[in-house]
């Protein structure tokens, strides 16, 4: 919209003739003058119809974000990552994605839960030591909620085995060896309901608003 009236204004101004022939030529620029000034009039029209639709469409991302649906997953850090000191490290990994801590709890589950945990791998070769390994010693158990946590929650911790673990990743960056790969984290959204039923009470899930997420998010 500012460079048509510019573009106006500079082209009236410019007609810097004599007298004489600017009255010579007088109709012919009063027409061009009058056909310009209809497009511009016209490109006018076009630039508020265009600005004023920009509030409805920012409205609608809006309610588009608003309407984004929220997910939980379960995650610990295993006898491992917490004897190594690496809960603060490994919580400001989720944190600084967006993810919002909604439960969490320092225990050292007995074998016997440890099966229930590991249920689905039952028939496994190693499935004892795995059961044994996570009973002995504190398991740091925590809830995240956010959009995509399920799914990117895991790109965050990486392939099980490190070794075959992105740099970036938790356990690409933090653990070497499959047998102690530090962090477990939910593979659905199944998995996730199952083990957070599980690991935690209904009262011990907090519901609440994060300051971070109208950054997060866009909720204004």
């Amino acid at each position: 919209m500012p460079l048509s009236v510019i573009f106006v204004f500079g082209w009236v101004g410019g007609t810097g003739h004599s007298s004489n022939n600017h009255y010579k030529g007088r109709g012919l620029s009063s027409l061009a003058f009058h056909n310009e000034q209809a497009y511009s009039n016209n490109a006018l029209r076009g630039c508020i119809s265009g600005a004023l639709c920009l509030p409805m469409a920012v409205y609608m991302l809006h309610d588009q974000t608003q309407a984004a649906e929220l997910e939980r997953t379960f995650i610990a850090i295993k006898p491992d990552g917490v004897q190594r000191g690496l809960i603060a490290e490994i919580i400001s990994r989720f944190e600084q994605k967006g993810y919002k801590l909604v439960a969490i709890k320092l225990v050292v589950p007995s074998k016997e839960f440890a099966q229930k945990h590991y249920h689905d791998l039952s028939e496994r070769p190693f499935f004892n030591g795995l059961c044994d390994f996570l009973s002995s010693g504190p398991v740091l158990a925590m809830v995240w909620e956010g959009e995509g946590v399920i799914k990117y929650g895991r790109k965050l911790i990486g392939a099980t085995d490190p070794q075959k673990s992105e740099p970036g990743t938790i356990r690409g960056d933090l653990a070497v060896v499959v047998g102690r790969n530090i962090i477990h984290g939910s593979d659905g959204p199944e998995t996730a309901v199952d083990e957070i039923n599980l690991w935690f009470k209904p009262e011990e899930l907090v519901n609440y608003t994060s300051n971070a997420e109208k950054w997060v998010y866009g909720v204004n």
